[in-house]
């Protein structure tokens, strides 16, 4: 079903009760994880509430910056936070932000500035352009812009990874091992003279397709193990694996940020497409994460990988090619997983105590800047459960 499908099926006017065998791939507000401007509160409530409870995640430096839940980039939601950012923008001049409408996808509408005058020209022409625009104006994010990316041949790129959640309480959530990098076509430079040319910033394929550079054959894809060889060797094993587990980290914080407010309805599951940009420091920022990410092909090698992740995601979510039963309980066995591995299961976590051992043991299971088991450079998954 597509997103608006969802909103209609479970709207309280329109909607319609789902029978036990019907299964769709949306939660009704998966918006809550999928909007730029709801994930980024959602993250920040989260934040408060594990300060509340004196959790060991919640600890912050001296600077005030959390250790280990700093993994968003300072965002403000505009026009409503503008006054907040105009001090946070005061504070370092010279930083580059980039501003994006909080509902749309594929770099539609995303502009970079430097500059208060360029938001002030902003705010001016989303006045009186139209009336639709007053409600569209209440909708955008504005984001310290990430101006260190880690290049590879003098490029920028992000990840793409895919996570299924078959269920939210308890959360239990895959990740599938052949997500992929997404390369700029033009080289990157911070040079501020370059902040409107889109082919140096966003990796969106919808946008770099139509760059002079592109190749149709390889698509500026490369895959994530790809990805990790070629960490391995200039950076080494260990920080690639530390790098990867963080990754894994991130991931499942931002899904325990938005489970209590997730409507967990027992006919949904959702494959969501994360997105995420490396520094040249090897830490990892989730930028967004997609509701419906691409399904459609640019490359000989997409069709193949995009082919494979619906048919995994199928078998997870209906076993065995049986008719679905939204009351099964939605623990599929190893061998139906295909390239899915379980990232998380909150029933499992809990059974073990790995969730007392966090709270005896600060120092050790916290995350991935806890400490690695370092017995062989493999990601261990135990290290952040």
């Amino acid at each position: 079903m597509s997103v608006q499908t969802i909103r209609n099926v479970f709207s309280v006017e329109t909607g319609y009760r789902l029978s036990d065998d019907q299964i769709v791939n949306h939660f009704p507000n998966h918006y809550e994880l999928t909007r730029k401007d709801l994930m980024v509160k959602n993250i920040k409530r989260y934040r408060k509430e594990l300060e509340k409870e004196g959790s060991p995640l919640a600890e912050k430096d001296e600077n005030g910056k959390y250790l280990y839940l700093d993994f968003v980039p300072v965002t403000y939601m505009l026009p409503a936070d503008y006054n907040l950012f105009v001090e946070e923008f005061r504070k370092s001049p010279s930083s580059t932000w980039i501003m994006k409408p909080c509902g749309k996808a594929q770099g539609k509408g995303i502009f970079l500035i430097n500059k208060l005058s360029q938001i002030k020209k902003w705010s001016r022409d989303s006045k009186t352009s139209s009336f639709v625009s007053q409600s569209s104006k209440e909708a955008y994010v504005i984001s310290l812009y990430i101006n260190n990316p880690l290049l590879i041949g003098g490029r920028k790129f992000d990840l793409r990874l895919y996570v299924l959640v078959s269920t939210y309480r308890p959360l239990r959530c895959y990740m599938y091992k052949l997500g992929f990098c997404r390369f700029c076509t033009v080289k990157y430079t911070p040079s501020t003279s370059e902040l409107d040319n889109m082919f140096v910033h966003l990796t969106n394929v919808a946008i770099q397709k139509h760059g002079d550079d592109y190749n149709h054959i390889h698509g500026g894809k490369w895959t994530v193990s790809n990805l990790r060889l070629y960490l391995e060797s200039t950076r080494g094993k260990e920080v690639t694996s530390k790098l990867f587990d963080e990754i894994h980290w991130i991931i499942v914080q931002s899904l325990k940020a938005v489970a209590p407010v997730m409507n967990n309805d027992k006919h949904c599951f959702e494959c969501y497409g994360y997105d995420i940009i490396i520094d040249d420091r090897l830490k990892p920022w989730l930028i967004e994460v997609n509701a419906s990410p691409s399904l459609t092909s640019s490359t000989a090698n997409d069709r193949i990988l995009k082919y494979n992740l619906i048919n995994d995601t199928l078998n997870i979510a209906v076993p065995n090619g049986e008719i679905p039963d939204c009351k099964w309980n939605k623990s599929p066995p190893k061998e139906v997983l295909g390239n899915y591995e379980i990232l998380y299961d909150e029933e499992l976590a809990q059974g073990d105590g790995a969730d007392r051992e966090l709270r005896s043991r600060p120092g050790q299971s916290l995350g991935p800047k806890g400490s690695r088991s370092r017995d062989s450079g493999r990601t261990v998954l135990t290290t952040w459960k």
